[in-house]
């Protein structure tokens, strides 16, 4: 599975069709188990779990652990997980076990395939992984719902599985050798919410560099630091990029100048330049700054598509060499590494937009426009004054945040889990960094808007660029008056959440 179709399925609410050829392979797993299990001991099969497994179990009682351990762990505390985030949990599990590894009885695949075509979300906590043996607590809650107890979000509304399912025709799931563990069983949560971080990042650095594009415009910045030549003498794809694309936007600009148009064409004898012969760093160090950004948004693109495309449970079932594995496949540690990386990075790109803004506000860094880019009576009126408390304050919560999860293993579980990845507290901390990310970007969007209306450039505007104004103006129009500016940056923060730039 690729991120477009991940992205069709969680957001598009597209539904889901089983081929016969991946049935197959779910049940030629799921046959070998059964067959090679018996008489044998196998950790997860006849044993407890964790460090209960020096606990052989009964035959007679072989079914019933399973429902123990989903029952058990169910102990998620905090926020609910949105329906868009169950959604591509159980996605997630599903393509897990679609890889043939885990043994499930190809009903499992279908009741899965079932919960996400009726839109059927399971009540899942935020609250309750360490990332090692993956994500429990919440895959439990998953497992709850499909064994036919606990509740959903079903229609609008909170309701008892059982009854959504007899309302629905559904079957509840039957343990038949190892559903609860291969359900409680791996990194589905982390990786179905870090994809979810991932396709909300790659959107907030398209408007990160069109907006950087803007304000360059805004102080009529000569094009060398976005130029070719010099991008070409750095080796980093991701710099390239972003300075490749703030060509194209720019390219039908009237506000960017040319340098050899002020100081190679004539001789300058001054000893004071008044033209500012460099823009400060946050608008010419844009394609580094960004360009460092996306080359980790694409390197998180590659280690979370390849962990939905893998087999994160345990043991691990192998038809092909006939033989049961056991390890630690259900460890967080890509996840967690790589959600750690983006956070950093979406929250340098928030500073970057914070100190746009402050460049902005601040006249006497731009020499180009009024305090906090007010439109009316200075001392009378305020602009974005409090707005950039609002974007200033939430920047600093994002640089606290960013702190890394990965390195804060703390043992538990009598020790048997003894180092741990925090992959889905990663996770966690990363979709609230880029929500901060979001709202940043639009104050500084409301900045952008109030300069060129207070410069009168916006005929000069590149074709991009003049759409972006010209969308935020429909949300926000031109103001000189004070006025409650909270609704408008929540407005702007969703449109700029959902456009297609």
């Amino acid at each position: 599975m690729n991120l477009s179709e991940f992205y069709s399925i969680v957001f598009e609410d597209e539904s889901i069709n089983l081929s016969q050829k991946e049935l197959d392979v779910v049940d030629r797993s799921y046959e070998f188990l059964k067959n090679f299990s018996s008489k044998k001991l196998i950790y997860g099969i006849n044993t407890g779990f964790g460090p209960m497994a020096q606990y052989r179990i009964d035959d007679h009682n072989l079914k019933q652990v399973q429902v123990n351990l989903i029952r058990s762990h169910c102990t998620g505390t905090g926020t609910i997980l949105s329906p868009q985030e169950v959604r591509a949990v159980m996605l997630a599990r599903l393509n897990t076990f679609l890889q043939g590894y885990s043994g499930v009885h190809t009903d499992t695949v279908k009741i899965l395939q079932q919960f996400i075509n009726h839109n059927i979300i399971p009540v899942i906590y935020e609250h309750g992984s360490v990332g090692a043996s993956g994500d429990l607590v919440q895959l439990s809650h998953l497992a709850l719902c499909l064994i036919g107890e606990g509740e959903v979000f079903f229609q609008n509304q909170y309701q008892k599985t059982k009854d959504v399912l007899t309302q629905l025709n559904i079957e509840p799931l039957r343990i038949h050798i190892r559903e609860g563990l291969a359900l409680a069983n791996g990194t589905s949560v982390m990786t179905a919410i870090g994809l979810i971080n991932l396709i909300k990042s790659q959107q907030l650095i398209k408007i990160a560099t069109l907006m950087s594009c803007l304000i360059n415009e805004i102080v009529s910045a000569f094009d060398d630091h976005f130029s070719y030549q010099l991008n070409a003498a750095k080796q980093h794809t991701g710099q390239r990029e972003i300075a490749s694309k703030m060509r194209k936007i720019l390219q039908s600009s009237q506000c960017i100048r040319k340098r050899e148009n002020y100081f190679y064409n004539k001789e300058i004898i001054d000893n004071h330049i008044d033209i500012k012969v460099q823009e400060y760093y946050s608008l010419r160090c844009v394609p580094q700054i960004l360009g460092a950004v996306l080359d980790e948004i694409n390197n998180a693109e590659k280690v979370l598509v390849n962990e939905l495309n893998s087999a994160s449970d345990n043991p691990i079932i192998d038809i092909e060499t006939e033989n049961i594995y056991h390890g630690g496949n259900f460890h967080g540690d890509y996840v967690a590494f790589e959600m750690d990386k983006l956070k950093i990075g979406i929250t340098k790109l928030t500073m970057l937009v914070e100190r746009q803004l402050n460049y902005l506000c601040h006249s006497k860094l731009n020499n180009i426009l009024p305090p906090f880019v007010n439109l009316g009576v200075l001392g009378l009126n305020y602009g974005v004054q409090a707005a950039q408390f609002t974007a200033t304050s939430t920047t600093a919560e994002s640089q606290t945040l960013s702190n890394p999860m990965y390195i804060h293993s703390i043992p538990n579980n009598n020790d048997n889990q003894d180092i741990v990845s925090m992959g889905t507290n990663a996770a966690l901390i990363t979709k609230k960094i880029i929500e901060n990310s979001f709202q940043v970007l639009a104050i500084q969007a409301i900045a952008l808007v109030q300069a060129i209306d207070y410069l009168q450039i916006d005929s000069k505007l590149s074709l991009k660029t003049k759409t972006f104004y010209n969308d935020i103006r429909r949300i926000v129009p031109t103001f000189v008056e004070d006025s409650p500016l909270s609704k408008s940056i929540e407005d702007i923060t969703i449109f700029l959440k959902n456009t297609q730039l």
